[in-house]
């Protein structure tokens, strides 16, 4: 199954995966032989500390190649920019009930973070914008209710 990606994210990805593979793994296997000398393993809570890291740097290592693996890398500069919200935007929007403007790019599961302003294609802003155009109104069911935002602009850049 495709996994939808922006360029920059399957960069980011990329980058981690490097990370974890030429440091963060030769890290780990160095704790445990250092801790494997400290004798008692049954006791000893450094080797049992590293052990776990190691699986769960292992996990991640698989996850990231799967997923990169089937990613369907996005560049959101050549996409058609016919106006209308696609998966790899950045959309300015206005609340409707309050003024207060916000900017969002639409991206990938794995590369969503609300920090950096980049939500999940899954998300529900993300969903409630699709196919929208500057000046529409789209509804966003968020727990706290619905909310209305006009769509103010629509980039297509990286």
């Amino acid at each position: 199954m495709a996994v939808p990606m922006t360029l920059h994210g399957s960069d980011a990805l990329k980058d981690e995966l490097q990370h974890l593979k030429m440091v963060a793994r030769p890290e780990v296997v160095a704790a445990i032989s250092e801790a494997r000398a400290h004798g008692d393993l049954k006791e000893n809570a450094e080797y049992h500390a590293a052990k776990e890291q190691q699986s769960f740097i292992e996990g991640r290592i698989q996850e990231l190649e799967g997923v990169l693996s089937n990613a369907q890398i996005i560049d959101p500069t050549e996409l058609p920019k016919d106006g209308r919200v696609v998966f790899g935007v950045t959309v300015d929007l206005i609340n409707i009930d309050n003024d207060d403007k916000v900017t969002y790019q639409i991206v990938g599961d794995y590369e969503s973070d609300i920090k950096k302003n980049r939500v999940s294609i899954s998300s529900p802003i993300a969903r409630a914008l699709i196919g929208k155009e500057i000046d529409d109104i789209a509804v966003v069911n968020a727990p706290s209710g619905a909310i209305e935002y006009e769509i103010a602009a629509i980039r297509y850049e990286g």
